[in-house]
């Protein structure tokens, strides 16, 4: 809560707006790029599942693509990583932290659990709009390899598959699958970021935990689990639509819809969480770094830049 000085409320530290997008931005960027192999290897199986009918073992996935592309190729995909956070989670992590710390100065207390949810969906509605061109290159570029060598689109980079996709496709095609992304993208931060506060709250209460990097770690631990289970689905059918052909003229789906029925005919229920395990090895420790590395960013500027000590804010 703020404090009070005189009666009148004292204005608590924080960190200034445009840090807080800087901050949530490179926090995002580091943690991704270091689990981008797991996010190529849950996108493979992905489209793999979907190619052959049949669901492939993570160390098939992982033996497959260390053959085919050797160890640089677990990198493949890393600049659309890179643009895709650069623009998706600064505006997420911005708008996220902004509005919790708005909520706490409007209201003189933390937000409820429904202001949260608000706050997560709105910052991640607007943030994945906006990146689902950065996300549709990304897509194709770590499943290019598991294309026949005809079929393969064999973009250099993100820059060169931006602006083959608008030559070759359209503009529009940019935001093929934009949707689901942003149904994925409500999803993951209602998961995320609404729950990180209630487990820090948890950790505290229960494991006896103070402010620091072992509840950080506790509460971005049990936000990354939650949001690894409840998001598949939804990050399975974006991946597939985004992925797909136009054979014909017709796109081999119509929507939403048309995707998951078509996969759950096909592959079962359970197909909607292919790649399971490499997807919770990615969105969990993912979340760990993220957070991790948010708040020591955060704590680094209480610390010495204000000379305060430093109290989550998210």
């Amino acid at each position: 809560m703020s404090q009070k000085e005189n009666g009148v409320k004292k204005k608590e530290p924080s960190v200034p707006t445009v840090l807080k997008y800087a901050f949530g931005g490179i926090a995002a960027v580091a943690g991704s790029s270091i689990m981008h192999p797991m996010d190529l290897f849950k996108t493979r199986m992905q489209i793999t599942s979907e190619s052959v009918g049949k669901k492939p073992g993570i160390i098939h996935v992982i033996t497959t693509a260390v053959k085919e592309d050797g160890i640089r190729g677990l990198y493949r995909g890393l600049t659309g990583t890179i643009l895709r956070h650069s623009i998706y989670s600064t505006i997420r992590l911005g708008l996220f932290t902004s509005g919790t710390e708005y909520y706490r100065n409007k209201f003189d207390d933390s937000p409820t659990v429904v202001a949260s949810v608000f706050i997560a969906i709105i910052a991640g509605a607007l943030g994945s709009f906006v990146s689902t061109p950065a996300d549709v290159c990304l897509i194709r570029m770590m499943s290019d390899a598991r294309l026949p060598p005809e079929e393969r689109r064999n973009y250099t980079n993100v820059i060169n598959a931006l602006t083959r996709i608008v030559k070759e496709e359209g503009l529009l095609t940019l935001w093929r699958g934009a949707v689901p992304t942003v149904g994925r993208a409500i999803v993951v931060n209602t998961a995320q970021l609404a729950s990180y506060g209630q487990f820090r709250n948890l950790s505290e209460k229960y494991l006896g935990l103070q402010e620091g990097m072992l509840l950080h770690f506790a509460a971005s631990t049990g936000s990354g689990l939650l949001t690894a289970t409840v998001s598949l689905p939804v990050d399975l059918v974006k991946t597939r639509i985004q992925n797909m052909k136009v054979i014909n003229g017709k796109p081999e789906y119509r929507g939403i819809s048309d995707a998951t029925i078509k996969t759950i005919r096909s592959e079962g229920t359970l197909a909607l969480w292919s790649g399971y395990i490499p997807y919770s090895l990615r969105i969990v420790p993912n979340t760990i770094l993220v957070f991790v590395f948010l708040e020591q960013l955060n704590t680094l500027y209480f610390k010495n830049v204000l000379g305060e000590v430093y109290k989550s804010k998210i």
